[in-house]
């Protein structure tokens, strides 16, 4: 969650009608020139406060997109502010970069690469092809994977309207938009090549994150054995296209744009320690039922039991009263004869929601769909809906978890979580004769951390630096 979250939380008749079809399963509609970013996907995962690095991918892809077939179509590029390794295009000419895949670039030529690649899988009309049989996940972690279909059906529509469409493409799609990266980025006088070692840094990555859970570049975009070995050989043919002439790869520049860039997750946005949810930014702590699991978004913060059975999930309250938001929670969860009760959770004026959801099932059968136990609890200014879903009749069974968790919401008055800063990328100078490992070691890096950083560098550990060859470091 984040402080500046403008987003409603939630639209009208969102969990009315609790079980709505996925993204993507009504009919196809030709997509609009892009102008803006997908205000759902800023929702989910955040814009990137870096003006520099946001001007620098919009002139790579508006000069990209002016050698491509489609250069008239109205293309939008974003760099999110998400630690996810991925870059992903939409069928409306909408491109998207995280600040996680800008961070292991390791020169522009790499970054071309990609950028080429994605935009790519925009003018070939891959993502066109497939939407009506494409699948919706919302990159977070409850949805799907660990809630019963029931109750992820209840939860859905809480993060449906932040859901981000991921396509995922075949063979023969990822070919041929390597096959348009590698002429694209040649075009605007990058080297391809370096596009083959991005995919192997990715690989690498993907190897020592076991790849579970949040979705990846590779996870979205199948790899396959020879696919370096293809663009090494695309990438050498263009070269030869372009003459002999020099191409770009600039190392050192790109790696300077990355100084201070956040790295991994951002504690200022919210952070799991010793089952507890802490919001430096806004001020507010809560425990995580034991056992469950837990994601973070910036429009919503979500808990599960494990066994997908119940949801508890913290997001921004609508109205301007504690009474205001309790009527128009009860009122977009359907909730059939609401018992509502005031209270006060340490010092806060709070209101506690009890019933049944109703609605109609896939089926179109008119029913309870869900039993909730849910809060509304006022801080200052700032209203929370802590939303807890069961199944029909559970609630004896989840109630108390529900009501431990809110009964904890409390103001964050702890110095050290309240300062909690995030990490950044640090470019270093390396001296000569340092291989990678020393040169971390030199830089504050502890050694359980060699592998990470050599990853995110492209490098081996055991790699010999030249004298003033930059590197990634990470501090706060």
């Amino acid at each position: 969650m984040k402080t500046f979250l403008s987003y409603p939380f939630l639209r009208t008749g969102a969990l009315a009608l609790a079980l709505l079809p996925l993204a993507g399963s009504a009919g196809f509609r030709p997509p609009a020139p892009a102008k803006e970013p997908d205000p759902q996907v800023l929702a989910q995962f955040g814009l990137l406060n870096n003006p520099a690095l946001q001007k620098f991918i919009d002139q790579k892809g508006q000069q990209m997109a002016a050698v491509s077939s489609r250069a008239d179509f109205g293309y939008q590029f974003t760099i999110l502010d998400s630690p996810m390794i991925n870059a992903f295009a939409a069928p409306d000419g909408n491109i998207y970069f995280t600040r996680g895949i800008m961070a292991h670039f390791n020169d522009e030529a790499q970054f071309a690469g990609v950028l080429g690649h994605e935009l790519g899988h925009v003018t070939a009309r891959h993502g066109e092809k497939q939407q009506t049989r494409s699948t919706i996940t919302s990159g977070a972690l409850l949805l799907g994977s660990i809630l019963s279909k029931r109750v992820a059906s209840l939860a859905q529509p809480l993060s449906q309207g932040a859901g981000l469409l991921f396509l995922k493409y075949g063979r023969d799609d990822e070919r041929e938009a390597d096959k348009l990266g590698v002429a694209y980025s040649s075009k605007i006088g990058y080297d391809a090549s370096h596009m083959a070692d991005f995919f192997l840094t990715l690989q690498r990555q993907e190897q020592a994150s076991g790849a579970g859970g949040t979705p990846t570049f590779l996870s979205s975009h199948p790899n396959s054995a020879d696919r370096y070995s293809t663009v090494r050989q695309l990438a050498a043919q263009a070269k030869q296209q372009q003459g002999g002439r020099a191409l770009t790869v600039n190392r050192s520049g790109y790696l300077r744009m990355l100084e201070g860039m956040p790295y991994g997750d951002d504690p200022r946005q919210g952070f799991v320690e010793g089952g507890v949810f802490y919001h430096p930014e806004l001020k507010f702590q809560f425990p995580i039922p034991q056992g469950w699991k837990s994601q973070n978004s910036p429009q919503q913060f979500q808990m599960a039991e494990p066994n997908g059975k119940a949801v508890q999930i913290l997001t921004l309250a609508p109205g301007n009263s504690v009474d205001a938001a309790a009527q128009a929670l009860a009122k977009e969860l359907n909730i059939s004869s609401p018992q509502a009760s005031r209270t006060t959770i340490n010092g806060l004026p709070a209101i506690a929601l009890q019933g049944d959801q109703v609605g109609q099932d896939q089926q179109g059968r008119q029913g309870i769909q869900a039993s909730t136990l849910s809060y509304v609890i006022q801080d200052g200014k700032t209203l929370y809906a802590l939303i807890g879903l069961c199944g029909p009749g559970t609630l004896n069974s989840y109630g108390p978890a529900f009501q431990r968790t809110a009964q904890n919401f409390r103001r964050l008055t702890d110095a050290n979580k309240l300062n909690r800063q995030s990490e950044k990328i640090r470019i270093r100078t390396a001296k000569a004769g340092q291989t990678l490992a020393q040169a971390l070691t030199a830089n504050g890096v502890p050694t359980k951390r060699h592998q990470e950083l050599a990853i995110l560098n492209g490098m081996k550990t055991t790699d010999k630096l030249s004298a003033g060859t930059l590197f990634k470091a990470v501090g706060r």
